[in-house]
């Protein structure tokens, strides 16, 4: 028999266990992950049944990131101020070491900001399918 007695007076989340990412191109998304950002591949799995990828990457020796591919998924609706995930964030130890880095690879970056509230240093660019991706200093 259910009891209430044993349901906990608050909730306890102990961290975010993974963020789940769909992409348009898989192997240049898994490229631009794996290899641009350096991320780990944990695991690598093709699920015929639907048609599907799904690449587990690793961000600070943590598993945090799923990579799917799906056959013909809806494009993202709008940029960053849509409901939904706003972007993704990366701390980084020197955001400008990260940002010229990024340049580098021929990917667009919007210039170095502070955040107005905390005086760290900021700044975003995109993944391959659009998805802001920010570079936040430590």
């Amino acid at each position: 028999m259910f009891s209430f007695y044993h349901l906990p007076t608050m909730l306890k989340l102990n961290r975010i266990h993974h963020i789940a990412i769909i992409c348009a191109d898989y192997q240049k998304s898994k490229h631009f992950y794996s290899e641009i950002l350096g991320l780990k591949i944990v695991r690598e799995v093709y699920r015929e049944a639907r048609d599907s990828y799904k690449l587990d990457l690793e961000v600070g020796g943590l598993y945090q990131i799923e990579l799917f591919s799906f056959p013909n998924p809806p494009e993202r609706r709008s940029g960053p101020e849509a409901v939904g995930l706003r972007h993704l964030a990366f701390e980084v130890d020197n955001v400008e070491a990260s940002a010229a880095y990024i340049k580098a690879q021929s990917i667009a970056i919007e210039p170095i900001r502070i955040d107005e509230f905390t005086g760290k240093r900021f700044t975003f660019f995109a993944d391959p399918d659009g998805l802001p991706i920010e570079f936040y200093e430590k």
